[in-house]
């Protein structure tokens, strides 16, 4: 066993993993795993550049996280930074705080490196599930880019695009510093353009249609997955390895989109942070399940942290 500590940082959110992994049995035991949403990208679609006050919310995250790595005494401790820390001009300013913080540098990883830890997070525990065909597609959709992995047992090809929750919310659904509450029919179709768009990209070099199985994973996700079974709160283990049906997914796409802020807060399953980005990100995921004709996804709450985990075992 070795106690390891993953963080991941993306567009939207900051993550933490402990666990003990053992390589042995290809069992990874959560110690403690948490999500505290910090939106690092913001207006980096925009400005190019890393706000002040997001990189003052990513480092408060930071400092807790230090401490319950140190509770937790872990062995091995990688942060690994993704697509807004890639995009920004600033990304030093960023990687000088949590190098004084946590004692590690952040690696700003590429896409294909992304992709390759969220199949092995993903993918790893569904070894021997004969009744879900292979090969996988593996779809992260992040809040600054979304990554497509093909592979069976090990990644065959994979492709990050730069279509996020985040990205297509402040993109497409912002006018004067406000998101349009419900988005107009013409920013809908905008969006969607745009996923398509990236779709046609990711297909350039990822055989998407290839798949049996879709496997989905991050926040939108596991949120829409949330609302299909009407959860009275957030649950991670009824979450992973639900199947939600591709009718579901329009539905549920279909109401985010024409929603309200208000309505949109008061699904209980819906964290704080989601909110105003849930819309694009379900539009992105319901974009791919019709562009691969998938009938269902396959949910999982283990993704690029996980394999971030597995990296240091």
């Amino acid at each position: 066993m070795t106690r390891v500590a993953a963080v991941d940082c993306g567009t939207n959110s900051i993550r933490l993993l402990v666990a003990d992994a053992d390589p042995a049995t290809g069992e990874l035991v959560d110690l403690d795993r948490r999500m505290t949403i910090v939106r690092l990208g913001q207006g980096v679609d925009r400005t190019g550049r890393l706000a002040p006050e997001a990189l003052q919310r990513t480092f408060a995250a930071c400092r807790e996280y230090a401490g319950i790595i140190k509770e937790h005494g872990a062995e091995r401790l990688r942060f690994v930074a993704t697509s807004a820390s890639r995009d920004a001009e600033n990304r030093d300013e960023f990687v000088r705080g949590v190098l004084d913080i946590l004692g590690v540098e952040p690696e700003v990883i590429s896409g294909d490196q992304e992709a390759e830890f969220s199949f092995i997070g993903a993918t790893k525990e569904l070894a021997g599930r004969d009744h879900l065909a292979k090969p996988y597609l593996v779809v992260d959709i992040g809040g600054g880019s979304t990554e497509f992995v093909v592979g069976e047992d090990r990644v065959r090809a994979a492709r990050s695009v730069d279509v996020g929750c985040v990205r297509m919310t402040e993109r497409h659904l912002v006018r004067d510093g406000v998101v349009s509450d419900p988005p107009t029919e013409e920013q809908i179709a905008a969006m969607r353009a745009d996923i398509e768009a990236a779709l046609d990209l990711a297909e350039e070099t990822v055989p998407l249609r290839e798949a049996r199985t879709l496997v989905g994973l991050a926040g939108s996700v596991t949120t829409v997955s949330a609302i299909a079974q009407e959860l009275p709160e957030y649950d991670s283990e009824v979450i992973h390895h639900s199947r939600v049906s591709h009718e579901k997914v329009r539905e549920i796409t279909e109401w985010l989109l024409r929603s309200t802020h208000a309505e949109r807060a008061a699904v209980p399953s819906m964290h704080p942070g989601r909110v105003d980005v849930i819309g694009a990100g379900a539009l992105v995921l319901l974009s791919i399940m019709e562009r691969i004709g998938a009938e269902e996804v396959v949910v999982s709450e283990h993704d690029i942290l996980d394999g971030i985990g597995w990296s240091l075992a």
